[in-house]
């Protein structure tokens, strides 16, 4: 049987070749890098790479980027940054953090306030999540769902 889908259907096949084997978990990670750990953190500091004990889905060391002296005060944060990040997702998902001293990814773009969305994206966003029954891929939808929605609008060129 052919025809539309729901996303909720969809998200987990796409996010999966995309994550590969770094999972939902990561996507998450890395989306809101900037609300788990601040901005001026998130400006210095990259999420690398997630590694889980072996058939395990908790308790994972979070690899983390970071040149200079941002690394030391990475140290100092670490029980911090866990808690966060363990408050993030609503379980002991990082147990602990290895430095990786190594250039960010990329230039963080410039910080672009997101606009507020109308009742009528919100109701659209939980509507179209209502049916994954899984929580926690339910929760990181709608968040990925806002983040999209949110962005400001570009003129047209």
């Amino acid at each position: 049987m052919s025809g539309p889908r729901r996303i909720g259907q969809s998200v987990p096949e796409v996010a999966g070749k995309v994550l590969g084997k770094r999972g939902l978990a990561f996507g998450a990670l890395i989306t809101d890098w900037p609300s788990i750990v601040g901005h001026q953190l998130s400006l210095r500091t990259a999420p690398d790479k997630l590694s889980f004990p072996r058939g395990k889905r908790e308790e994972a060391t979070l690899h983390i980027r970071a040149m200079g002296a941002i690394a030391l005060e990475l140290q100092h944060l670490e029980p911090q940054i866990i808690e966060r990040i363990n408050s993030f997702f609503g379980y002991r998902a990082v147990a602990k953090i290895k430095l990786i001293h190594a250039a960010l990814p990329s230039t963080p773009s410039p910080v672009v306030r997101p606009r507020a969305l109308t009742m009528d994206e919100e109701i659209g966003i939980t509507t179209t999540t209502a049916t994954v029954e899984d929580e926690e891929l339910r929760a990181t939808l709608e968040r990925f769902g806002r983040s999209l929605m949110a962005r400001p609008k570009r003129a047209a060129r």
